[in-house]
């Protein structure tokens, strides 16, 4: 049952591309309706887990919160450019490899000889990962809309926007429980000043809520899930969700993959859940 409850955030999130994808709109609508879905999950936080919430959390939250809108809006970006099957397992890896390298370069969390062989191991898999899930088959016909550098700019964005949204919070020593609401402010703020000038709102926008919702319950079983299986495994599980989003999207979704794309998607994603795996281990 415990591992059942750790599972739920590798399907909250590992869906959150294919609801996105289900519910249409602009990467602005996206976005904004994925940050107001967040916000009610944050207002829900403060009545569950009752936080003290003083004024350097909501400084540390807004800021974090800014820097993760602009990491899921250019993931938006690039799932648009690129597709979902190769966005979610790159965009994860790169998270990983620069969140870890953060954690090593400013926070000196690899302090033992075995955490250095088992980090280096995990980055190296992590790469791997990365590269075997962004080839192409040469003899793939190109999918209307497709462009590569748009796609990789993208991700580059999404990477220094996830990894900061991040460091932010680990820097700041806030009690994670205390962040939900603060978080979920600025990324609405963020979420606004990237698509003020866009037309953000309408239909599409109001549907992507859904998206935020589902991100939320991953946050909040994700903490649930600590306490019975450990943050190690809750880590683990948590990115399994690459399976969902890369594989749905190719299902449900009808991106159009070859043979020899399907085994370069399916031998990076194991890659980077290995990586992460071994991760957890260090964490």
């Amino acid at each position: 049952m415990a591992v059942l409850l750790a599972l739920i955030p590798a399907l909250c999130w590992g869906s959150i591309g294919l609801i996105s994808g289900k519910m249409g709109g602009s990467s602005y609508q996206q976005t904004l309706g994925m940050t107001l879905g967040a916000l009610i999950f944050g207002i829900f936080s403060v009545f569950y887990f009752h936080p003290h919430l003083t004024s350097f959390v909501w400084m540390i939250g807004i800021a974090s919160g800014l820097f993760w809108a602009l990491g899921q809006f250019q993931q938006f970006q690039s799932m648009k450019a690129i597709g979902i099957s190769v966005t979610i397992p790159v965009s994860t890896g790169m998270q990983l490899v620069c969140t870890t390298l953060a954690g090593v370069l400013l926070f000196h969390e690899w302090t033992t000889t075995r955490m250095l062989t088992l980090g280096t191991i995990a980055m190296v898999v992590l790469i791997v990962g990365i590269v075997f899930t962004s080839l192409r088959d040469r003899a793939s016909v190109p999918r209307t809309g497709y462009n590569a550098g748009a796609g990789a700019r993208a991700l580059i964005f999404s990477t220094i926007g996830y990894t900061l949204y991040t460091v932010i919070v680990s820097s700041s020593g806030v009690n994670s429980k205390a962040i939900f609401l603060p978080q979920s402010v600025g990324m609405v703020v963020g979420a606004l000043i990237f698509a003020a000038r866009n037309k953000p709102f309408g239909k599409p926008m109001v549907k992507n809520m859904v998206t935020g919702l589902s991100w939320g319950v991953g946050n909040f079983f994700m903490f649930m899930s600590i306490p019975a299986v450990g943050l190690a495994i809750s880590y683990s599980l948590a990115q399994s969700g690459i399976i969902i989003s890369t594989f749905g999207s190719i299902l449900l979704l009808g991106e159009k993959k070859t043979g020899r794309e399907m085994a370069y998607i399916t031998i990076g994603s194991a890659l980077v859940i290995i990586g992460s795996a071994i991760l957890g281990i260090l964490k």
